[in-house]
């Protein structure tokens, strides 16, 4: 992957509804969003030139907007033609695709109903980041300090900003001690998710997926539960306690970045990535792939 400091690169992003060269990009230090997180923003990828899901991920933008009390100034429609149209300005076939919608810098206080809405599309190349086999050996995972909050206590549901806050600090402490990524408990103890990706375990030909009423319904979570159950694959979502861990056969993350990585370690537990994994990691890399229309 490029080193280049994202305000350093060339190209152009969309901004407020045009598209302006890339170093132009800017927003105000005093900016709402900055100072107290009124910020959503979504994950995408973009594969043969099509944004996967693309339609989902502007709804649920605008669905996370909502839930913390601002409405993005643009229709689901407008927006999915916006990132298609990002995604062929820059020339890219297959790029990770980022629009993100703010509070500007009218008001500077807890309230600020009204700021301005801003709304940035930005496209970058980011492959994967291990080929199948080296995917197969499986990641690494510590158990990480923080806890997803109670969903009393934060919009859990929205893709906000300020949520990842912890995530950061325990993906950086993970990275610290040479693992990947860390698995997050809730508030209760009991398995939630990674700092950006949903996980799922294997045991006796059956997935186990934690309920996701504290952390977000991931869409690529959504998809691979679709592509098991097309294989006839069981899906289980419920509770899962850090203890079960040692039971269950396989391990594996799921996200627009991560897309289906195996895993082989999650603290003191170890997994072996084995049939169930290979064969989601291969459905999900067939899905995303652009259909070819019908004649």
């Amino acid at each position: 992957m490029s080193v280049i400091p994202f305000d350093q690169r060339e190209g152009f992003i969309w901004f407020d509804g045009q598209m302006i060269p890339w170093a132009d990009a800017k927003l105000h230090v005093l900016s709402h969003g900055l100072h107290y997180a009124s910020s959503v923003f979504e994950g995408e990828r973009a594969y043969g030139g099509q944004i996967f899901k693309s339609t989902e991920h502007s709804e649920r933008f605008r669905r996370s907007a909502e839930i913390l009390d601002f409405t993005i100034p643009y229709s689901v429609a407008e927006l999915d033609a916006a990132k298609a149209q990002v995604v062929a300005k820059n020339g890219f076939q297959s790029c990770y695709v980022r629009p993100v919608a703010w509070r500007g810098s009218e008001m500077m206080a807890v309230a600020a109903q009204n700021s301005t809405i801003h709304v940035a599309i930005a496209v970058w190349d980011w492959p994967s980041m291990f080929d199948v086999e080296q995917k197969m050996k499986g990641i690494r995972l510590d158990i990480a300090e923080y806890r997803r909050p109670d969903p009393k206590t934060a919009p859990c549901h929205s893709k906000a900003a300020g949520l990842y806050m912890i995530c950061t600090i325990s993906k950086h402490q993970a990275e610290k001690k040479g693992y990947a990524d860390a698995l997050m408990l809730d508030w209760q103890g009991r398995v939630a998710e990674c700092t950006g990706a949903n996980v799922f375990f294997a045991k006796g030909g059956a997935l186990h997926t934690p309920i996701a009423d504290c952390f977000l319904d991931g869409i690529t979570r959504r998809t691979v539960i679709d592509l098991a159950k097309r294989r006839g694959i069981e899906v289980i979502e419920r509770r899962i306690m850090p203890e079960e861990l040692a039971g269950f056969e396989e391990c594996f993350i799921c996200g627009t970045g991560a897309e289906v990585t195996p895993v082989s370690e999650v603290g003191p537990y170890r997994f072996t990535p084995g049939a169930i994994s290979r064969a989601m990691l291969d459905d999900y890399s067939a899905e995303v792939q652009p259909k070819s229309k019908a004649a």
